[in-house]
C-alpha cells in the first residue's frame, strides 16, 4: 500500500514539473495559440515513460516511446490530411473527422505492424 502511495506521489510530481515546463516554453514560443499543445500530451507521456521505466525497465519503456513516436505520426497524418480536406470547403466536418478517425487507426496500426509487432 505504501509502494502505490509513492508511486502516485511520484506521478504527480513528475506531471507537476512537465506540465510547468512545458508552460514555460509555451508563454516563449509565438503565436501564443501554440502554448497549449506544450501543455498536456508532452508533459503526460515523458511522466509515464519515466514511471515505466522506473517501474519496468528500459526495453518496456522503449517499446512504450516507440508507441507514441507511431501514435504521433497517425495523428500527424490526421491533421494534415483532415486540415487539406476540410480547406476546400465541400465537404462536411463530420464525414473527414470520422473519415480521419479511420485514416488514423489504419497509420497506426500499420505502424505497429511495421514497427512494434516484431519486437514482441
Amino acid at each position: 500500500m505504501a509502494q502505490e502511495w509513492l508511486d502516485l506521489g511520484f506521478r504527480f510530481v513528475v506531471g507537476g514539473v512537465f506540465v510547468s515546463l512545458f508552460a514555460m516554453l509555451g508563454d516563449i514560443v509565438r503565436p501564443k495559440s501554440f502554448a497549449g499543445l506544450f501543455g498536456g500530451a508532452p508533459s503526460v507521456a515523458l511522466a509515464t515513460l519515466l514511471l515505466t521505466l522506473r517501474q519496468q525497465g528500459a526495453h518496456y519503456a522503449s517499446i512504450e516511446a516507440r508507441s507514441m513516436i507511431i501514435g504521433a505520426l497517425a495523428m500527424l497524418v490526421y491533421a494534415w490530411v483532415a486540415s487539406r480536406v476540410l480547406w476546400s470547403g465541400r465537404t462536411s466536418v463530420s464525414l473527414v473527422a470520422l473519415s480521419g478517425l479511420i485514416l488514423w487507426l489504419g497509420v497506426a496500426f500499420g505502424g505497429w505492424l511495421l514497427v512494434l509487432r516484431p519486437l514482441s
